[in-house]
């Protein structure tokens, strides 16, 4: 609808309407958190996680109205039509810009429970941020480093036993975790630090999925495997919101969860390696997606060209 202003205009504009629902939202948010947290009755937690659950997905559809308003984004999505919003789901992305959370939460708004991020236990703390993430039982995750465990030895496994009892939250009702399996955004300097095999992918890390299928595998019935490319050259977040991606590609399989996915990550030397094959496997197939994916992009935009021309 405002496509026709300036670039920077629409970066503007977009950034301050993400400001704004942002502080919108997190003013009803905070008030139902704290009595969240003052009551910790398990009838008043169903009734205020229903309310905020609720509000989230009010802030999800505000943004994503936000950038049809100021951006012009042709959408290429497959594979959601047949996913349930009263189902469980571990949803795992490859990790290539800030925008790729924009691009989960629009795409998978109503289609299935709302989203739910991985945290470091540290983010807790942010102020306002903090007690909205926990209220709306965001897991936070405690990792301790190799070199503390072994001065500390009585601290091994209790990194584990707060993630768990983070899922457990999930018991009750649907959700959707959510887990970057990369770990960090894909850039070129990470890819050769690495020395990845994949193409246009970082090397995966699995011991997180495997954790949260293990801890909620009686739920879970299935893995969202979702490919995000933005075909051309890579944008920036400010250059998203000042409209410069015109094409998003996202590509969603749905996997079920087989029994051998589901083991001790940790204790069990033959499934960790087992699991990382299957995760290596499955990402050597999404990295040829993305080439694939990026080559039908540039054959249809010729074809368009050319058709354009005559």
């Amino acid at each position: 609808m405002l496509h026709f202003l300036p670039g920077f205009v629409k970066g503007i504009m977009s950034v301050i309407l993400y400001f704004f629902n942002t502080v919108l939202c997190a003013s009803f948010l905070i008030p139902i958190s704290l009595i969240k947290f003052i009551i910790p009755h398990p009838r008043v937690r169903k009734y205020c996680n229903i309310v905020l659950d609720s509000l989230a997905t009010c802030w999800i559809s505000v943004n994503s109205w936000n950038i049809r308003l100021t951006k012009k984004v042709r959408w290429h999505v497959s594979g959601i039509d047949m996913l349930d919003s009263q189902n469980w789901y571990l949803v795992i992305s490859n990790h290539q810009s800030w925008v790729d959370i924009l691009v989960l939460q629009k795409v998978f708004n109503h289609q299935i429970p709302f989203l739910k991020f991985f945290l470091k236990k540290e983010l807790i703390w942010v102020p306002i941020l903090g007690l909205a993430w926990w209220g709306l039982d965001f897991p936070f995750m405690k990792r301790y480093p190799k070199s503390l465990l072994k001065k500390k030895p009585h601290l091994k496994g209790k990194d584990i036993e707060i993630t768990r009892r983070a899922c457990s939250k999930f018991k009750d009702k649907p959700v959707s975790v959510m887990n970057f399996v990369e770990g960090t955004r894909f850039t070129p300097e990470k890819h050769e630090q690495q020395s990845s095999p994949y193409k246009n992918l970082l090397k995966p890390k699995s011991g997180g999925i495997a954790f949260v299928l293990a801890a909620m595998g009686d739920h879970i019935q299935n893995i969202l495997n979702v490919t995000i490319v933005y075909p051309g050259k890579k944008k920036s977040f400010w250059q998203f919101v000042c409209g410069d991606v015109n094409d998003i590609i996202v590509s969603v399989e749905v996997l079920p969860v087989y029994d051998h996915l589901i083991g001790d990550y940790f204790g069990d030397q033959a499934f960790k390696q087992s699991f990382q094959n299957y995760l290596n496997q499955l990402w050597a197939q999404k990295d040829n997606k993305m080439n694939m994916l990026k080559d039908e992009w540039c054959m249809i935009t010729e074809k368009a060209l050319q058709l354009k021309s005559n």
